[in-house]
């Protein structure tokens, strides 16, 4: 290891050619917990809808990582006082803030696992990886926590315009082909100043922040929030939980040993430890697809019949609507799916459900995005735009939506 080049360049058909800024950076692209990643898709379930949408979350983490070097370049050029620990860890923690993400990247946070999202598993990866590093990671690990005293460097990593927004909305336009969510990142990163330790953009930059906010709009309904993903993902995650509810009552199950190892385990994030942790690490979309493969032919009805829909795309009907949908509608929809093929109340709950979906590309009660005017002036850039539909988009749409299997009319 000590005598491979470690400052590699990688062609990314997004950015061209990505330069490794430092040993550590290689080396931590090397660990095992990153090389995950390139087996975790990015958009989860969206491939059914948009062909093309096969990228990985180790793309989007490299693409992060090269977008953080240019602010800090940028920032820099602009006299802000960053010294080279300081940009290393900002190289750390972006590179590792999706480490965190198991399998179709958000399945597993809402199924076989209680109450851990994919913030808190990157933080226990970080953690881990600071271990083996002698603590080089601890100041990434301050910055990503959000407590280093020098907020602008948060703001970067976890902010209204961080650099996970500018790649991931860039990345997943240009593998779906929907060109509406396409940004120009380097032209926003080249805006960018701080002032008063807080990220700022410069006003001439306000067209191109009007064009994220609606992109990231347009990209949610069109593409993270669109019906077919939006059912796929669902399925998914009741997939998994019939999974660990049959295994919980003692029906033996087809499955690899990593995906066993948490249909049979209870595990909250207080009872995470390192070796769960490093089970974890084992787990990606493999072990899923290989998983409703075997399942599709098991006895219970459940199982078998959504693993059949998620393979051969043969998903529910879905209905979204602004309204709450009326409950007799919903039982009558039970019903007739209980009577068609003998099931129970709770199998028939797997395939009729209702649930939300909200939308909200900006919000101006957190952190906002200001503006650095001429005249030295911070300003919300909802309310320095001259785009009348700027504030609109600030405020939550909520709409309701309700699944059904598609012979069930």
């Amino acid at each position: 290891m000590n005598s491979q080049n470690k400052l590699k360049i990688i062609n990314d058909p997004i950015y061209g050619f990505i330069t490794i800024p430092s040993s550590i950076i290689f080396e931590l692209i090397e660990h095992r917990f990153f090389q995950r990643l390139r087996r975790i898709s990015q958009m989860g379930m969206s491939y059914l809808v948009y062909p093309g949408a096969h990228h990985t979350r180790f793309q989007h983490a490299i693409g992060a990582m090269h977008l953080m070097q240019k602010a800090v370049q940028t920032l820099v050029f602009k006299g802000v006082k960053i010294s080279a620990e300081e940009s290393e860890a900002l190289y750390i923690a972006i590179l590792l803030h999706d480490i965190g993400h198991g399998p179709f990247s958000h399945a597993m946070e809402h199924s076989i696992v209680e109450g851990i999202d994919h913030e808190s598993i990157s933080l226990l990866f970080m953690s881990e990886l600071n271990k083996e590093f002698n603590n080089r990671l601890t100041l990434a690990i301050q910055i990503f926590s959000d407590n280093y005293h020098r907020n602008f460097f948060y703001q970067l990593i976890s902010g209204q315009l961080d650099m996970d927004r500018l790649d991931y909305l860039k990345r997943d336009s240009f593998y779906t082909g929907v060109s509406e969510g396409s940004i120009n990142s380097e032209r926003l990163i080249s805006m960018l100043n701080v002032v008063e330790d807080k990220l700022v953009v410069e006003e001439k930059g306000i067209y191109s922040v009007e064009k994220f906010i609606i992109a990231r709009r347009l990209m949610y309904w069109q593409v993270y929030l669109h019906k077919t993903s939006l059912v796929a993902e669902q399925l998914l995650t009741r997939l998994l939980k019939r999974a660990k509810y049959l295994v919980t009552n003692g029906v033996v199950i087809n499955a690899s040993k990593h995906l066993s190892f948490f249909l049979n385990c209870s595990i909250t994030k207080k009872s995470i430890n390192s070796e769960i942790l490093n089970e974890f690490a084992n787990l990606d979309d493999n072990d899923i697809i290989s998983a409703m493969k075997s399942w599709q032919y098991e006895d219970d009805f459940v199982l078998s019949n959504i693993s059949k829909m998620l393979l051969n795309r043969e998903l529910l009907k879905i209905e979204i609507q602004i309204e709450a949908f009326d409950r007799e509608y919903i039982s009558e929809s039970k019903q007739k799916l209980m009577a068609r093929y003998s099931i129970t109340d709770e199998e028939a709950s797997y395939f009729v459900f209702i649930g939300q979906i909200t939308n909200q590309a900006y919000s101006m009660k957190k952190e906002t995005i200001d503006l650095f005017t001429k005249q030295e002036k911070t300003i919300d850039v909802a309310n320095a735009s001259d785009h009348f539909n700027l504030k609109a988009l600030s405020k939550k749409v909520v709409k309701n939506y309700m699944c059904y299997p598609k012979t069930n009319n």
